[in-house]
């Protein structure tokens, strides 16, 4: 098994361990990230995403490790983990391990300052891995989200929607 950094040739697979973990979730209709998407906003001219992959000996990716870099008023530098995928039939591999392990070892490199996830609170092997590797899950924050629609149908003041356009 090959951990690497992701190509763009990956995609397709990635999508595809993307909508599986979806599944686990019980949420596949809240994927609406595309191949197109994913092509421009990990590839394009601005990328504002990185990913590392486990890779069989026959090219199969069973595996993901997808980051950011964020930013914190307080700590500085940070690398965000958005989503680590083992495909169901290889967990319990060690191969999880090897993924987050690699992006700990990138947010080393890139000076990060913190690391951080999230785990659904119903996830117990997801936070059974995380608190075997050493890990503090935080009990003190909620996530806040503004979904598509809600996204959409805001209504900025007008001074901010300025700010933009300026």
């Amino acid at each position: 098994m090959n951990i690497r950094r992701g190509r763009e040739a990956d995609l397709p697979q990635v999508l595809g361990l993307i909508q599986e973990l979806a599944e686990y979730e019980k949420a596949p209709q809240e994927v609406t990230n595309t191949l197109v998407d994913m092509q421009r906003d990990g590839f394009g001219p601005e990328p504002i995403f990185r990913f590392f992959v486990a890779e069989q000996p026959d090219g199969a990716i069973v595996g993901i490790a997808l980051y950011y870099t964020a930013y914190s008023t307080w700590k500085g530098r940070m690398l965000f983990l958005e989503d680590l995928v083992v495909t169901e039939n290889q967990r319990g591999t060690g191969l999880g391990r090897k993924l987050f392990d690699a992006v700990v070892a990138e947010a080393r490199q890139t000076g990060a300052n913190r690391m951080k996830w999230q785990v659904l609170k119903w996830n117990e092997p997801a936070i059974g891995f995380y608190k075997k590797l050493g890990a503090y899950l935080d009990p003190e924050w909620d996530n806040g989200n503004l979904n598509h629609e809600q996204l959409h149908t805001y209504v900025c003041h007008p001074a901010a929607e300025a700010a933009v356009q300026a």
